[in-house]
């Protein structure tokens, strides 16, 4: 990579240029298009799916959207004259609002089963026309909560007043300002806190508005912008951090600018693209899965890698030759001119004397670490699947007190009913269906189960199932299969009638037990890739097999830290993030892939060192206490770097980001300072030259990958000779 890095410095004005015009340009390009995200179909070949086909033959498709605005009376009734007086005054100027189709209130006839029992709680259904406007949704809004007094409480929930929480831009600059704080205060020097920074927020904003122009050509979920600036800001600060790291050590060695700069993108700069495609292989593995929402959200962070990736490799050399020595700090600079010329042997400062250590006590220090992993970890075991709902908002949001009075009045299930599809081709199976009806109402945990009346020529009749519990509780998704495999074949027994079960809250179910079956499959397979590429890189069978296995526990760790936190709901109030509750299902699956990646990035980097010097000493111990020293300092300032980045997502307001900063926050800092600084380092002591053991024939067939570049070849890999292995494990 030495002539594109020598291009690129010789060039470097046109290249800043270059970069600057092709953000200018992407970005005239999507003021021009816009953006064209929706949400993609999740449902797969399911019962929940099936029966979603058959409703939409069975009802409008030319129904717009519908909420529900619901209110409490507090010691009193709804029906008393003056909370029913301003309540109908009300929803007759909701009626009469553009953009409205029509109104259900619950002091009409047709509307009357929309009081609670207890008579404290009431809702009314406002159905909007097909091409409302957001600014006509918001109007109804405003109409709907004119009334609310001390005594009575209005909320607003349902498809069309969903409130989608808006990214928080001051988080996402949280995380870089602690970027820089954490780069200045580790090295002193402006610029070495400003270049990976700069690279990182140039890749970032390209491959924003590279995604949003892309949102015209395939589906890509609104989330996808959020989670790529998560993933390209940690990323891309990193892979430029350690190209910076490089070219300072070389700059401090005696070498000028552009030969630094040159060999900084030929050993560096080739882990950081070997890096970089680990994590982008890791994220397009996901389109295996064959699931719309991943699917998109995969595509895009892929193409944030590839862009910061790219700007690390072309951008920064040419950054670092505008630049010159001041990357280093006025103190370097002084004594890089006095001719004091450090050369680290891996046994002075802090992470030297940390490595020293590590060689010291492999197993007592390697155990440790496990065990506390082990426990990070252990909350996996109780991971549960599912979607989040109002129920998960924070109390002070509208959806969530609608969410809570209508449990309060109506009971837990009334916030996610079951939708029965059935399918009556005869009439015939009219009776049938009335014999589910009442079937379905005997069922312990049903609440309330009611059919819609079928019109003449129909084919196709509605059951709306209510559960006495929640959406999201267990008992509920029980209660989904056990009308699946015993009470529903009961009633088409005899009958060409068929029933599916679906609406929102079995949808959920389904992909959910979807994406849990091929979680496991998925987890092994990324194992198998990351083994496969680290034995290419490294010329070993033990570093992979090592790193396959511990890539799999940062993955359990970034899963332990989603469920206490998410799921147990410790601390999720503190942060803002509302109630506990499952797992988004999506969110697991791109965890795994992302967390593959970055614990490659954090063992490319780390082993690719002490393979350096492995090639240069054949001395195994120097080698792994040396690549450690060396490698300590910038893996630890990288991972404290991600973690401020990925932390500070945890505060933009939308629960499913929230999900994912937690989780590679929490997991990026066991990977990097126990798995890494601990565990390899000491396990890699114990095996000796056995780390770098390869079979000859194995050795012929796989193609040379020189991750460090070719001034340092290693010496020929340790083939099978008898005796040898055992020898120096003893040692």
């Amino acid at each position: 990579m030495s002539p594109l890095a020598r291009w690129c410095h010789r060039h470097r004005l046109a290249v800043v240029l270059a970069w600057v015009g092709l953000l200018l340009a992407l970005g005239a390009g999507v003021g021009a298009a816009g953006s064209a995200f929706g949400n993609s179909p999740t449902s797969q070949d399911t019962d929940s799916a099936k029966a979603t086909a058959l409703l939409q033959q069975a009802s409008d498709s030319a129904a717009g959207k519908s909420g529900r605005v619901v209110w409490q009376v507090d010691g009193g009734e709804v029906t008393e004259p003056a909370a029913e007086k301003a309540m109908t005054g009300t929803l007759n100027g909701i009626a009469d609002a553009p953009g409205v189709a029509a109104v259900t209130s619950p002091y009409t006839p047709v509307g009357k089963g929309q009081i609670s029992k207890d008579g404290r709680t009431a809702y009314a259904t406002v159905a909007f026309d097909q091409d409302v406007s957001d600014a006509q949704i918001d109007h109804v809004k405003a109409l709907a909560t004119e009334p609310e007094t001390g005594s009575l409480h209005i909320a607003l929930n349902g498809q069309a007043f969903t409130v989608n929480p808006e990214p928080n831009a001051l988080a996402d600059a949280m995380g870089i300002v602690l970027a820089f704080i954490v780069l200045l205060f580790v090295f002193r020097a402006v610029w070495v806190a400003a270049l990976p920074i700069i690279t990182a927020v140039i890749g970032v904003g390209t491959s924003a508005v590279t995604v949003m122009l892309l949102s015209h050509l395939i589906t890509l979920s609104d989330t996808t912008l959020t989670l790529g600036s998560l993933i390209g800001l940690g990323v891309g600060i990193d892979y430029a951090l350690f190209i910076v790291n490089r070219h300072r050590a070389n700059l401090m060695s005696g070498m000028s600018v552009a030969e630094s700069v040159a060999k900084s993108l030929n050993t560096s700069g080739r882990a950081v693209v070997f890096a970089g495609l680990t994590v982008v292989v890791a994220l397009l593995g996901m389109l295996t899965l064959n699931v719309g929402i991943i699917n998109g959200m995969a595509i895009g962070a892929a193409v944030t890698v590839v862009l910061t990736v790219l700007a690390a490799i072309t951008l920064l050399p040419a950054m670092l030759g505008l630049i010159g020595p001041r990357v280093l700090s006025r103190k370097e600079r002084r004594e890089t001119a006095g001719g004091t010329q450090p050369r680290s042997s891996g046994r002075t400062g802090a992470w030297g004397r940390w490595a020293e250590r590590v060689q010291a006590r492999p197993k007592t220090l390697g155990l440790v670490a496990l065990a506390v992993l082990t426990a990070l970890a252990f909350p996996t075991l109780s991971l549960r699947l599912g979607a989040s709902d109002d129920g998960n908002l924070p109390t002070s949001s509208t959806n969530r007190q609608a969410y809570d009075m209508i449990a309060d009045g109506f009971g837990p299930g009334f916030n996610g009913p079951l939708v029965l599809a059935v399918q009556a081709p005869t009439a015939a199976d009219k009776a049938p269906e009335a014999k589910l009806v009442t079937a379905l109402g005997k069922v312990d945990g049903v609440a309330s189960a009611n059919a819609a009346p079928m019109k003449d020529g129909q084919t196709v009749g509605v059951v709306s199932v209510v559960p006495t519990t929640s959406p999201q509780s267990e008992a509920t998704s029980d209660l989904i299969h056990h009308l699946r495999d015993d009470v529903i074949p009961q009633a088409e027994q005899g009958t060409s009638m068929k029933v599916y079960v679906g609406g929102v809250t079995a949808s959920n179910d389904d992909f959910a037990s979807v994406l849990m079956g091929k979680l496991p499959v998925f987890v092994l397979v990324i194992a198998a890739l990351g083994f496969l590429l680290l034995t290419v890189a490294f010329r070993s069978l033990l570093i992979p097999a090592v790193g396959a296995v511990l890539n799999i526990l940062s993955i359990g760790v970034a899963f332990g830290a989603i469920v206490v936190v998410f799921q147990y709901g410790f601390g999720a109030g503190l942060l803002g993030l509302g109630a506990g509750g499952p797992i988004e299902s999506f969110v697991p699956i791109l965890v795994v892939g992302i967390m593959f990646g970055l614990s490659m990035d954090y063992q490319v980097f780390l082993v690719s060192r002490m393979r350096e010097e492995w090639s240069h000493t054949g001395d195994s111990h120097r080698a792994v206490r040396v690549g450690q020293a060396e490698t300590g300092k910038v893996i630890a300032v990288a991972a404290t770097i991600m973690v401020c980045v990925f932390g500070s997502f945890v505060f933009g307001g939308m629960r499913v980001i929230s999900e994912f900063g937690v989780s590679l926050a929490v997991a990026v800092a066991a990977d990097a300072l126990l798995i890494r600084m601990m565990v390899v380092p000491a396990l890699m002591h114990l095996c000796g030259k056995a780390n770098w053991w390869l079979p000859r024939s194995l050795d012929r067939a796989l193609p040379n990958v020189s991750v460090e570049g070719p001034a340092a070849q290693p010496a020929q890999p340790l083939h099978a000779v008898p005796g040898r292995e055992t020898a120096d494990l003893a040692n």
